[in-house]
């Protein structure tokens, strides 16, 4: 493997690692803080229900996946057709 290879595979593994951490911020963002919301509640009113954080939860990360799903799948598609117009230059090794 030369050193041209390796920092061609590197600077993929990069990228891919980039878009995935940039796409899926905001939906962990969004359970995160409902996440603490529903916890801060339950303490606050003594309720130990283990399933009262699930929903809101669920319904949260539903309504995150709506709100930015064209933006995440706008970000995906951009790099596959990034990946797939420069295959010419990983091949040409």
């Amino acid at each position: 493997m030369t050193a041209e290879m390796g920092a061609l595979v590197a600077e993929i593994t990069n990228s891919a690692l980039y878009l995935i951490i940039k796409t899926a911020l905001p939906v962990l963002a969004v359970s995160l803080v409902i996440g603490l919301a529903v916890s801060i509640f339950q303490t606050v009113t003594s309720i130990q229900e283990q399933t009262l954080a699930f929903v809101p939860k669920i319904v949260c990360v539903f309504l995150s996946i709506v709100l930015f799903g064209r933006w995440m799948m706008n970000a995906m598609v951009e790099y596959t057709v990034e990946l797939w117009s420069n295959f010419s230059r990983y091949v040409d090794w």
